[in-house]
């Protein structure tokens, strides 16, 4: 032990910096624009206590993830679930990454796009061909640098990211000396209209930026990169993680912070929209004219289009791994036009469906990142873990089938785990699992420390 101090090396402010941005890069894409911008829109006068959830499920989460996957040593998000079994941790972590990949996130980067930067440029009754044209392009392009050279986008990415980011504080700040309206007096909708509300839908929301998932996939990345440092003992890198992910993922919150706000003051000037995309549409238009919205499309394609190369290139790495019959690169080009099908649906119907999978994928994400994080008590203890994930599966997969659009809920067999679902405490705000979950980790703690009693 006293040598491999020895060989570790004190970090710098500019490291911390490094590691710090990293975080940020890989948590914040162009989609977190949309979901808090709505958020604001949908809570109206409640829009700080929706804050508060908001950033539980979008900003603590996402860094506990990064922590789980430094303390366990995990090599990605297969680890993470791997002391239930090797069967158990594939169907996680294709789970994990199908909805952050093809099925949901990787779509989204050229639907919010397209919608956001491209959008009100074209005619409506000629806005699905404009789409089925740009996603084509999108994602033969997000393909084409993975395929190749992918430092290209990334250098590119590395000038027009902050030039976007440093756009987006623009915005904040005109929209704070020049605002909308009234922030505390935007009318909140239903579901928001209570505090208590508010707060259990804004931690809801938070589910919409995948980030906790994102970060079971990605977290492997940052602890790299921190040991490439010169830490080496797993506490040093935890710690290291904690420090550079209050910088990192405190930004991000900052972000998140003055989107809600605005879309909240929003309401003095517009109604609510159908998504975040098209109020941050609006917003831009207001304060800059078709100008800053050309300017804005063009710095939107190019962000979004590096989220996509590393999601691509992601799925790639983690099926051929696993799966080794096909080639990396094959995996790439299966999740690049699968992608590009699912994009053409359009945002919002993507939200739609995303939701019921990421209200099972979260609570069982969020239960395994505690697991995680618990490591130095319970030592990956099967027991514990098995106990825990199974009181937890149930209810979350009954929030699934409650989740889907109504398209999807016209069956007697639907009907009836729905109305066994609203039975569960908390269902009625889509927390269903929580108490059961609670359970199953009391009851495989008292278990675990009996055996090791004996």
């Amino acid at each position: 032990m006293d040598e491999l101090k020895k060989v570790e090396r004190k970090l710098t402010k500019k490291d911390y910096f490094v590691v710090s941005s990293m975080l940020f890069a890989l948590f914040f894409g162009a989609g977190n624009l949309i979901f808090p911008l709505h958020l604001g829109q949908m809570a109206g006068h409640n829009w700080f206590i929706a804050t508060l959830g908001f950033l539980i499920t979008g900003v603590v989460l996402p860094l506990l993830s990064i922590l789980a996957i430094a303390l366990t040593r995990a090599d990605g998000v297969y680890d993470i679930g791997l002391p239930l079994g090797s069967a158990f941790a594939v169907t996680f972590m294709a789970l994990i990454h199908a909805t952050i990949g093809p099925f949901f996130g990787t779509p989204r980067t050229a639907t919010v796009s397209f919608t956001v930067g491209v959008a009100p440029f074209i005619p409506k009754d000629q806005q699905q061909l404009a789409l089925l044209i740009y996603s084509a392009l999108f994602f033969g392009a997000a393909f084409w640098i993975s395929y190749n050279e992918k430092d290209i986008l990334n250098r590119l990415g590395k000038v027009l990211n902050p030039i976007f980011l440093g756009l987006l504080f623009l915005v904040f700040l005109v929209a704070m000396v020049n605002p909308l309206g009234s922030a505390n007096a935007g009318h909140a909708t239903s579901a928001y209209a209570t505090s208590g509300n508010a707060f259990l839908n804004g931690f809801l929301e938070g589910y919409n930026t995948m980030d906790a998932l994102a970060g079971l996939a990605f977290g492997v990345t940052v602890v790299a990169a921190i040991r490439q440092l010169g830490k080496k003992e797993d506490k040093s890198v935890a710690i290291v993680t904690a420090r550079s992910g209050v910088l990192g993922m405190g930004a991000v919150a900052l972000i998140y912070f003055f989107l809600i706000l605005i879309g909240a003051m929003s309401l003095g000037k517009f109604t609510m929209s159908a998504d975040g995309g098209v109020a941050f549409s609006q917003i831009v238009q207001h304060y800059a004219g078709y100008v800053g919205q050309a300017v804005l499309a063009t710095l939107m394609t190019v962000t979004c289009l590096t989220t996509a190369v590393g999601l691509v290139a992601a799925f790639g790495q983690d099926f051929h791994k696993h799966f080794p019959r096909l080639s990396y690169r094959v995996w790439m080009a299966l999740s690049a036009f699968a992608s590009f099908l699912i994009a053409n649906v359009g945002l919002n119907e993507i939200i739609a469906w995303s939701t019921p999978f990421l209200m099972f994928l979260y609570p069982l994400s969020m239960v395994l990142i505690v697991l995680s994080v618990m490591t130095p008590i319970i030592k990956k203890s099967p027991v514990v873990y098995f106990t825990t994930v199974v009181f937890t599966v149930i209810p979350a997969f009954l929030d699934f089938v409650n989740a889907l659009p109504e398209v999807a809920k016209n069956t007697g067999l639907v009907q009836s785990l729905i109305s066994v679902r609203n039975t569960l405490p908390l269902s009625s705000v889509g927390m269903s699992w929580l108490l059961p979950a609670v359970v199953g980790l009391v009851l495989g703690l008292v278990i675990y420390f009996a055996k090791q009693k004996r």
